[in-house]
C-alpha cells in the first residue's frame, strides 16, 4: 500500500492510540461492568450481550466491528482505515488483558464516584485516541457512512445511536444505574472534548464595522499589543466600499477592546464571537511582556 506524505503512519500515533484504548478498556472492565454502568455505541452493545448471554466483550468488540469496517472502508482514508483497524484490535486486546490482570475494588460502595471515574477515564482514553487520528470503530464508522450517503451530520447520528443503545441497556440495569450512567456520559463528553483540544488557546474575535478603522486598529495594537487586520468589505445596501477591523484577543481583554471602540466610534457595529482554538504568535508563542510601569 502506497501512502502519501499526508497519510504517513506515525509510530507515535500508533503508540498513543494503544495507550488511549488501554485506558478506555480499563474503565469498561474495572468500573462500568462491576458497577452496572451502561455505555453507548458498540461498547454498550457488548455490555448488553455480556449481561444477557455472558459473552466476553473482548471478542464481541472485534466481531461487531469487523463487518462495520468492511462496510465503511470506502468512506475512510487509507491512514484512517489503518488507525481504525489498529484501534479496534488494540481495544479488543486490552479488554481481554484487563480481565486477566487482577483488578482494584469495584467502587460499588459509592456509585457517584464510580460514575465520575468511569466518565473521566473513558473520556481521557478515547480523547487521546481521537486526538491522534484513531477511532474505536463502531458508531464512528456508521456516522461517517450516513453523512456521506444521507447528508446527516456525524454528531447527530452518533448521539441517536448512543441514545438507542442506552435505552436498550435498561434491559439489564435499573433507572438508578441509568442515572449514574448519564452522569458518566456527561463527564465523558467533557473530558473527550478537553483532551482533543489539548493546549488549544480559547480567545475572542472582533469584527468591527466603523468609520474610523485606522484609529481603532492602531489603538488596539498600541494598547493591547495585539495584531489586527483591515478587511475589505462592501455595504449590502449602500454598496459603499469600507474596511472592517478584525482582531483576536484574550478573553480578559474584551472589555478593553470595547472601551477603545466606545471612545473612538460609539456608533460602530461590532460582532464578538468565541474562537475555540487560536494558534500563532501571541497565543501559542510567547509575546513580548508589557510592563505595568512605562518608562521613557
Amino acid at each position: 500500500m502506497n501512502i502519501t506524505n499526508l497519510e504517513r503512519i506515525s509510530v507515535r500515533d500508533i503508540g498513543l492510540i494503544a495507550l488511549g484504548t488501554a485506558l478506555y478498556g480499563w474503565g469498561l472492565i474495572n468500573i462500568n461492568i462491576p458497577n452496572q454502568l451502561a455505555e453507548g455505541g458498540v461498547s454498550g452493545i457488548t455490555l448488553i450481550l455480556r449481561a444477557l448471554f455472558g459473552w466476553n466483550p473482548a471478542y464481541t468488540t472485534l466481531l461487531l466491528n469487523i463487518p462495520l469496517v468492511f462496510i465503511g472502508y470506502r468512506v475512510l482514508g487509507r491512514r484512517s482505515l489503518i488507525y481504525t483497524i489498529w484501534g479496534i484490535s488494540s481495544l479488543s486486546f486490552w479488554l481481554w488483558l484487563w480481565q486477566v490482570v487482577p483488578t482494584p475494588p469495584a467502587l460499588d460502595h459509592d456509585m457517584l464516584i464510580a460514575g465520575l471515574l468511569a466518565g473521566f477515564i473513558s473520556g481521557l482514553g478515547l480523547g487521546i485516541v481521537f486526538r491522534f487520528g484513531g477511532t474505536s470503530g463502531g458508531t464512528d464508522i456508521v456516522a461517517k457512512i450516513t453523512e456521506q450517503k444521507l447528508g446527516i451530520q456525524i454528531g447527530r447520528t452518533m448521539f441517536a445511536l448512543d441514545a438507542v443503545v442506552l435505552i436498550i441497556s435498561l434491559i439489564y440495569i435499573d433507572i438508578v444505574h441509568m442515572m449514574y450512567t448519564l452522569i458518566a456520559s456527561f463527564v465523558f463528553a467533557q473530558v473527550v472534548n478537553f483532551t482533543q483540544q489539548g493546549a488549544a488557546y480559547s480567545a475572542r474575535s472582533f469584527m468591527i464595522f466603523t468609520q474610523y478603522p485606522e484609529e481603532i486598529s492602531h489603538a488596539i495594537m498600541s494598547e493591547l499589543d495585539r495584531g489586527t487586520s483591515l478587511l475589505k468589505a462592501e455595504g449590502g445596501y449602500s454598496h459603499i466600499d469600507q474596511r472592517v477591523v478584525y482582531a483576536v484577543v484574550d478573553p480578559s481583554e474584551v472589555n478593553m477592546v470595547r472601551h477603545i471602540i466606545n471612545q473612538i466610534d460609539p456608533k460602530a457595529f461590532v460582532s464578538v464571537f468565541d474562537t475555540q482554538e487560536q494558534l500563532g504568535e501571541g497565543f501559542s508563542y510567547l509575546r513580548p511582556k508589557k510592563s505595568i510601569f512605562k518608562f521613557k
